[in-house]
Parts: C-alpha cells; structure tokens; sequence
C-alpha cells in the first residue's frame, strides 16, 4: 500500500499528470458500467462489444487501459533509469507487480468456488500483467526506436500468422469465431480454461497478446512524447497528429485485416492506440495547459485506485448473482431483486438496466471516495 498526499488531485505537480488519472480513471467507470448492466438482455448497443468484426464504444475501453499503462510504464521509470537506480531492483518491482496482477486475475476468474480443472486461465488482468510485464522490460533495456519497432513488428507477426498459417481442418487466413490461428494456439495450450461462453477460444487469448503488447508500447511512446522537454503545445499537436495517423492506418489495413476486439487484430490495435492519443491529447490540454478542474476530481479519485475498484466490482457483481432465495414459483439473485425493485417499477426494462449499471458505477465510486479520503491509494 503506498499513502499519498489528497493535494495530487486537486492540482498537477512535476512527475504527476492530472489528464492521465482522469483518462484512466474515465476509462475504468466505463469498464465497470458496461459490464455490469442490471440485465443482459437489454442493453444499448454502445455498451456492448461488437459481436465479432467492427466496434463499439465499448471496444474502445480495454485498448484504452492498456495504453494507459504504457504511458505510466514510461512516467514511472524514465526518472530511475536516468537516475541509474538498480535494474536488479526494477525488475523485482516489475515482477512482483506482475505475479500480483495475474493472480487477482485468477482470483476473479475462481471466484468463489475456485474449481482448479475448469478455472479460466487468461481474462482482463492476466493480459494487463503480461503487456505490463513485456513493455516495461522493453522501456528498460531498449530506447524509443526499439519499442516502435518491436510494436510493428508484433503487429506483422501476428498478422502473418492469422494470414498465411495453415490451422488444421480450417486452412489460412480465417477470421472466423474459433477458427483462426489465434484460436488453434488457444486449444492447444488452453484446453478446458478458457472463456466460458465459448470454451473453443478466449478473447485474452495467448495468441492475440502480442498486439495488445504494441497497443501498450504505444502508450510507452506517448509518455517519451510527454515527458520531451517541448512546448506542451508541441506535444498536444504530436499527439493529434501521430493518433490521427494510427487511425487511418489502422482504418485502412482493416481492408485486409479486419478490426476485431474479440481478436485484437493488429488493426484493432493500431486503430485504438491512435485514438486512445487523441483522446489523451484532449485530456493533456483541457486539464493540465488549460487547468480544467469541472467534473474532474471523481474520475481521479476512479484512476487513483484503478485496479482496486475494477477487483472490489468484480467480487461485488459475482455475489449478486450468487446470493438467491425463493419468490414465489421462481428462485431470484439478488441482482433481479434489486432490478426489480428499486428500477422496473419506474423505468423501461433498457433504462432499468442502464440505471442499475450507473448506480454501481456510483456505489463503486462511493467505496473508492472513502478510500481517497482516507489517503488510502492501493498500489499492487
């Protein structure tokens, strides 16, 4: 646990980019929202993933967090790897930050049974830990050229593969829903631990990892960007033009290669990243050149304890559907109860299901307030 002063909130300092607590604190309210709809059932479009090829809003917020964590990788040890602090002692923080990072995901994905032959493998923090853990060696021991590199190169890798790899009983270039190569590596390796709803492939798949590993070098890049001793103007403008051009490449080579979460295809990958710097460059110059405070302070108090309140809503969230009693004829969650009672009686079933999502976003938000106001900031 690492105890910080409540004053980095209210205003920015030296080492500390408001924009990017807001960013990821934004993102994480989102991801919460969109995965907690009060029914699955009825729901907006935009707060749910595209169903295979194309996007949503909702696709936007992974690649988003990622990126966040790659611009943070370069805020966070760019000082000590100029200040040649030990590397013995970086890569046991990178470590450790790792291993915890995937075991709350394991944790997550057992909970609360915690049945060891059928437990998911990868999910949301397993793909985090292991895109932290690449990028963070790589900003180590390789200059800013070097991860650009090693981003197009995963990007190509991985397309070469999807394209021109022959899967066995399927042939090459598919992008078919569990049959591709992204999912044959997935059956191979992952047999009877992957995602539940199709337990033919995963969507944090070990595969598709590598372009989610550029969309966090990319995030690496942007923080060198942000911490270039130019007119933040200067580097507002590169934001927007380097964002602009990974959305058109990225639009483009969807041509051939299509833009796909469930996959992150490497044009999903580009395409995200261009726009996570964009949104970036909005943030960096409405909050820290402009000093935009109005509406800010919650999202910080979000992105202060990101992985925090992402682990409390998923603990949160799974018991609701898990505690059950009798009501009449039929056995209920307490999810339905709460739906049913405090929402449908007033609302129609997508509005009912879009309130009870925003009042978990905001009872999150509440647990994560007294947190901040205890100078509580849990750092794994």
């Amino acid at each position: 646990m690492e105890i910080k002063p409540v004053d980095e909130v209210a205003a920015p300092t030296s080492n500390r980019l408001l924009s990017l607590d807001f960013f990821r604190g934004i993102t994480i309210a989102a991801m919460i929202l969109v995965n907690n709809p009060g029914n699955w059932s009825h729901v907006y479009p935009p707060l749910l993933h595209a169903h295979w090829h194309g996007w949503t809003p909702t696709d936007l917020i992974f690649p988003f967090f990622l990126f966040i964590v790659g611009v943070s990788i370069t805020l966070a040890f760019a000082g000590k790897k100029e200040n040649h602090v030990s590397t013995r002692d970086l890569h046991g923080k990178i470590i450790r930050r790792t291993l915890i990072l995937f075991a709350l995901g394991l944790f997550l994905n057992g909970f609360p049974f915690f049945d060891i032959t059928t437990i998911r493998i990868p999910g949301v923090l397993q793909r985090i830990a292991v895109c932290y853990f690449v990028a963070s060696i790589l900003f180590l021991h390789s200059g800013a050229r070097i991860q650009a590199l090693c981003a197009i190169v995963l990007m190509l890798v991985y397309w070469a593969a999807m394209q021109w790899f022959p899967v066995p009983g399927v042939g090459a270039g598919s992008y078919e829903k569990g049959a591709n190569f992204s999912a044959w590596v997935d059956s191979l390796f992952l047999h009877g631990h992957m995602w539940s709803q199709s337990k033919t492939w995963d969507p944090e798949g070990i595969f598709s990892t590598l372009p989610a590993i550029s969309t966090t070098l990319f995030g690496v890049l942007t923080g060198h960007l942000l911490r270039q001793e130019i007119p933040a103007m200067k580097k507002v403008y590169w934001m927007f033009v380097g964002g602009g051009i990974a959305i058109a490449i990225g639009y483009t080579w969807s041509l051939w290669l299509p833009i796909n979460k469930s996959l992150w295809t490497s044009s999903y990958a580009l395409f995200m990243s261009g726009m996570a710097m964009v949104v970036l460059g909005v943030s960096y110059y409405l909050i820290d050149i402009k000093g935009w405070r109005r509406g800010v302070k919650p999202f910080c108090v979000y992105g202060m304890n990101a992985i925090t309140v992402f682990v409390l809503s998923g603990i949160v969230g799974r018991l609701l559907y898990l505690i059950k009693w009798p009501s009449g004829a039929e056995v209920i969650t307490l999810k339905e109860w709460v739906v049913n009672t405090l929402f449908l009686p007033w609302l129609s079933p997508v509005n009912a299901s879009l309130g009870y999502a925003l009042c978990f976003v905001f009872v999150s938000y509440l647990a994560m307030y007294y947190l901040y106001k205890k100078h509580i900031f849990i750092k794994v």
